[in-house]
């Protein structure tokens, strides 16, 4: 078993100035989907342009900063809102939803078609593969903060903390929404596909990935199991994404209609 070893969640810090591990998480996560975004761009037969993917980048980021932030404090910290109300502002304090961040980042993408006369459905499917590289560093900077883990076990990879075997949940989500989901997703988009298919694989894939390892992850203190002991928010968050996700691929292969991503 590994010992954690507890490492400093200060990556650099400049007098009152102190950068941490996670904050530089998400900028290798935009960094990633940036450069991503320019090779895929760059593809012979497709429709975007090296100016289309910076703004993509740029709403997107917008998008799950304050996505993520919001639906924090609605799903997970309603009760610290209601103390104080400025905590939603705070955002070094920590607190972020991937849910919230993908309903933010949707919206964000949706305002990014509007204006550059996109069909939102391209944008999505485009957009699908991108952010899988985040989702791991993001889930790499829960393991260095040492937050999220998971139930007790005996298994021989377990993380010992604090005297005590833990799954290291993190690092399985790591694993699973992050270099899976991305070579998942990176193979699928690499020809044209369905419209709608690549948005629908996305959310079944991910959905599913994150209502399994909610199995071993410990919920969040302020909530617990929701209900039959098991049951957290979570999974209940995940399971829309599984349906909505199988019923797009369901529709897009039906319809058949082609990506406007290629030409």
């Amino acid at each position: 078993m590994l010992v954690y070893p507890h490492p400093d969640p200060v990556a650099i810090s400049l007098g009152p100035l102190h950068v941490r591990w996670y904050g530089l998480m998400y900028l290798v996560g935009f960094l990633a989907a940036w450069w991503l975004a320019r090779r895929r761009a760059a593809s012979p037969g497709s429709t975007w342009t090296p100016t289309e993917v910076d703004d993509l980048i740029f709403y997107s980021a917008l998008g799950t900063i304050l996505g993520g932030r919001l639906g924090w404090t609605l799903f997970y910290g309603t009760e610290r809102i209601l103390e104080d109300p400025l905590s939603v502002l705070r955002i070094w304090e920590g607190g972020m939803s991937f849910h919230g961040g993908l309903i933010g980042v949707l919206l964000a993408l949706a305002l990014f078609a509007s204006r550059r006369g996109k069909l939102v459905a391209d944008v999505f499917d485009f957009t699908a593969p991108l952010p899988a590289i985040g989702f791991g560093a993001g889930r790499l900077g829960n393991f260095i903060n040492g937050e999220l883990w998971g139930k007790p076990t005996d298994l021989p990879w377990a993380v010992v903390v604090d005297g005590v075997p833990l799954h290291a949940s993190q690092l399985y989500e790591a694993f699973l929404e992050g270099l899976v989901l991305f070579v998942i997703l990176w193979w699928f988009t690499a020809q044209p596909r369905p419209r709608w298919a690549p948005s629908g694989l996305f959310l079944a894939c991910y959905g599913v990935f994150r209502f399994v390892i909610e199995f071993v992850r410990v919920p969040d203190a302020n909530r617990g199991y929701l209900f039959l002991d098991w049951v957290t928010m979570g999974q209940l968050l995940s399971l829309p994404m599984i349906v909505a996700g199988l019923w797009m691929l369901v529709v897009a292969y039906r319809r058949n209609q082609p990506s406007g991503n290629f030409a």
